[in-house]
């Protein structure tokens, strides 16, 4: 039977809660023999998909997790088997987000991450801000959310612990929620930093990370290249160039927080 030529789509933000089926779902795909699947949703979807097919070519976008040390490629440069795509090193990133967090609000005793237990990048993400924490002497405290529930529950549990500042993880779930994340974070007004330039936009205070529409645009060219005849082995994992530091400079003044000049300057955008 010749394979058809359409792109699928598996995971994203519209289907995370329903992450236990995602095995399902890439070993339908994988019956209806479609020429390409297009991975996003992040690391779950992804190792869904692998764990599908050894044959039909898998283009990651945006990951934000390391693609060699979940398995899904052999290198960078040289990826072999049939997966390639964009790594948005967002768990790379952690450390220097607390950096940032800390430099905004210097006093701060204890400062929370939120990660999501689903994602097979809650550890490494988690391992990366606790580093940095330790060598900046820094307390830390990792709250968990799957579900829009558990993400009530762990801003009533970032008060009980008197948490001053959040560390929002780089994680699908997390950006399918953003006007729910803003909303969290102003009822309780806790300075947030996240990996994403939408979340800011959303309304929360501060990013610092890689472009996520760019990291989209580079997956469909690799899409295109791999309907056009290329091998996903032959071409390496895309990381970006560019990191943006996006703070919103209304949600700061509203939290009584004066944005110190040091950040100003270094700002790829204020939002007013």
């Amino acid at each position: 039977m010749k394979r058809r030529e359409f792109i699928t789509l598996l995971g994203g933000a519209a289907v995370w809660p329903l992450s236990a089926r995602l095995p399902t779902m890439a070993a339908e795909l994988v019956a209806r023999q479609v020429a390409v699947i297009a991975v996003i949703g992040g690391a779950p979807s992804a190792l869904a998909a692998k764990n599908a097919t050894s044959t039909i070519p898998i283009v990651f976008s945006p990951l934000g997790a390391d693609p060699v040390e979940l398995g899904l490629v052999a290198s960078l440069n040289r990826p072999g088997g049939n997966i390639t795509g964009v790594a948005m090193l967002a768990v790379a990133l952690e450390g220097k987000r607390l950096e940032l967090l800390r430099e905004l609000v210097p006093r701060v005793a204890l400062v929370a991450m939120l990660v999501n237990p689903s994602n097979p990048q809650a550890e490494a993400e988690s391992r990366e801000v606790r580093k940095t924490a330790r060598a900046i002497g820094q307390r830390i405290v990792v709250l968990n959310a799957s579900t829009k529930r558990e993400l009530e529950t762990a801003f009533a549990g970032l008060v009980e612990k008197r948490a001053g500042a959040l560390i929002i993880g780089a994680d699908s779930f997390f950006n399918s929620h953003l006007a729910q994340l803003a909303a969290l974070t102003a009822r309780y007004a806790i300075p947030a930093i996240s990996p994403w330039r939408e979340h800011v936009a959303a309304g929360s205070l501060m990013s610092y990370g890689t472009s996520l529409t760019e990291a989209s645009r580079q997956g469909g060219a690799y899409v295109g290249k791999i309907l056009k005849g290329a091998k996903p082995a032959e071409l390496p994992v895309l990381q970006p160039t560019k990191v943006e530091l996006v703070i919103n400079l209304k949600t700061a003044k509203a939290l009584g927080l004066t944005v110190p000049q040091s950040l100003r300057v270094r700002a790829d955008e204020l939002i007013e």
